[in-house]
């Protein structure tokens, strides 16, 4: 007999809340946006204390999104009209998400370069690359997440999609 214990039960969650949810993405990452343009636009002379609270926070919030992306592909959601390349849009947000962390945390490895190397640039331009490529990726990750928010808000809004959705989920079921 097959191994099937890594297939997921359908679980039936609330995707009223889950858009609820998707709509408060973008404002998060707006705010992480700002803080992350905000420390690029410091000193950065002590780069882990000024950038690692950030680059924490940003990493925490993809764990998050990740979580919902996680929730969302075992849920209603991935049999719902277009289900699976929402979703792929969507872990490709918490991806960019994730990426922005890392870009943080390499900021500060690039700013402590001139500790470890000689030669190295000891200006913070090479950590400031690093944070704005870090907003960049964020912007792109807050636009996904509108766009996701918006289509599943007009899914459950129009009663013919609602309608077609439920015929989707319980081919999907049955």
């Amino acid at each position: 007999m097959p191994d099937t214990s890594w297939k997921f039960a359908l679980q039936i969650i609330d995707l009223a809340e889950q858009t609820r949810l998707l709509g408060q993405v973008a404002p998060t990452l707006k705010a992480l946006r700002e803080e992350v343009e905000s420390v690029r636009a410091g000193e950065i002379a002590k780069p882990l204390r000024e950038i690692g609270p950030t680059a924490i926070r940003v990493q925490d919030f993809a764990m998050q999104c990740t979580q919902q992306a996680l929730a969302l592909s075992t849920s209603q959601y991935a049999d719902m009209k277009d289900g699976h390349e929402n979703l792929a849009e969507l872990v490709e947000a918490t991806t960019q998400i994730s990426l922005a962390a890392t870009l943080c945390t390499f900021a500060i490895h690039r700013r402590t370069e001139v500790l470890l190397y000689d030669g190295a640039d000891e200006t913070p331009a090479a950590s400031r690359s690093r944070l704005s490529e870090a907003t960049e990726e964020l912007d792109r990750a807050a636009k996904t997440y509108r766009r996701l928010a918006q289509r599943l808000s007009y899914r459950l809004a129009s009663f013919a999609a609602r309608r077609e959705d439920q015929q989707l989920i319980a081919q999907a079921a049955g």
